[in-house]
């Protein structure tokens, strides 16, 4: 019995003429009753199809038709319902982001990637950290900082000079983003049900924007993370080109 295979895309051209070419060979199932999902597009569109699925079953098979595509397949038209029996499965835990703004709402958000909080003035951030409800650090003067899970281990927080973290393992790497006090402090590696807490310090006169993937909200005081373990994310990729083999090899270019 054929896969039942639902096709989405980015709003680039490039991502919608190779939906078309694709569905027109295999068809398109709905949503709900695809046995795949498959995303056309880069590690953006990645991200927004495995949080606008994350309710359904079926895993995602990405092919890329964006810019950097870290998290998809090489795109092919041919013999796709071949490379979808034999990919490869990646389970992945996404991050819970509980942030308070200076307005006292509270907003809730999930990321794949990272949650980070980043500086939104003139003036260095100035963060509190606790862990586990144990206070680890009286004050980071700041660009910003960064909570990242494995698979976001090779995004912003390598930009930011944090450690890759192999799929699978089970911690979280909290970054430092161009700390200015402690100079030298580059984060921390913590376990994965560690739960953290950054308080602001100074909220008025250097406010803080706090991202959970692409979900931004501003002026926070207080913003808590820890890993969602009820959520998971089901990721496919070729044999041989997972998650694991990429993480290495990012370390090695």
């Amino acid at each position: 019995m054929p896969l039942k295979i639902a096709f989405a895309a980015s709003a680039a051209p490039v991502a919608q003429t190779a939906r078309a070419a694709l569905v027109a060979r295999y068809g398109d199932a709905h949503l709900e009753d695809a046995d795949v999902i498959v995303a056309l597009g880069g590690d953006g569109f990645m991200l927004q199809t495995l949080h606008g699925s994350q309710h359904l079953n079926a895993p995602v098979y990405g092919m890329n038709r964006g810019t950097i595509g870290f998290l998809m397949n090489e795109y092919g038209e041919g013999d796709l319902e071949g490379r979808l029996e034999a990919a490869e499965e990646a389970l992945l835990n996404p991050l819970t982001m509980t942030a308070l703004d200076a307005h006292g709402d509270t907003h809730k958000a999930l990321a794949i990637n990272e949650v980070s909080l980043l500086r939104a003035g003139p003036q260095a951030a100035k963060l509190r950290i606790t862990v586990d409800g144990r206070l680890r650090m009286d004050e980071l003067v700041c660009d910003g900082a960064l909570v990242a899970t494995p698979a976001g281990s090779t995004a912003y927080n390598y930009s930011a000079h944090g450690p890759v973290l192999p799929i699978g393992s089970d911690v979280l790497a909290l970054t430092a983003v161009a700390a200015f006090r402690p100079r030298r402090w580059r984060g921390a590696l913590l376990p994965k049900m560690a739960q953290v807490r950054f308080d602001v310090l100074e909220a008025e006169k250097r406010p803080v924007m706090a991202e959970a993937d692409s979900r931004s909200i501003r002026d926070v005081v207080r913003v808590e993370i820890q890993s969602e373990p009820a959520v998971v994310h089901r990721i496919l990729f070729d044999p041989g080109h997972g998650l694991e083999e990429r993480l290495i090899s990012e370390q090695f270019t």
